[in-house]
């Protein structure tokens, strides 16, 4: 199968849009749930950790929550290749039907 114009015009469009947001934020707070599961799933101590402290908190919910500082290169290395594409769909020729 072929990528199409409107394939590439879509992925560009979806990076691009990526790119602005990275720009935007300058922490991602996980949820307390989702940060216990990397944590189980990557065997990191914070899972052991977690799970006594919910022993002794006598509570279902895990309490620690992790923060997430995304490069500043990501949002530009986004935008630029969002844009790169977009670019190059308007070069393509149209979809013939």
């Amino acid at each position: 199968m072929e990528i199409t114009r409107n394939q590439y015009y879509l992925a560009g469009l979806v990076l691009f849009f990526l790119g602005i947001q990275f720009r935007m934020i300058e922490t991602i707070e996980l949820t307390p749930e989702f940060t216990q599961f990397l944590a189980e799933r990557t065997n990191h101590p914070l899972a052991a950790v977690s799970a006594t402290t919910q022993a002794l908190a006598s509570t279902n919910k895990p309490v620690v929550k992790k923060v997430v500082q995304p490069p500043d290169w990501l949002g530009w290395a986004l935008l630029s290749t969002g844009i790169i594409l977009v670019f190059h769909s308007w070069g393509m020729p149209k979809p013939s039907g």
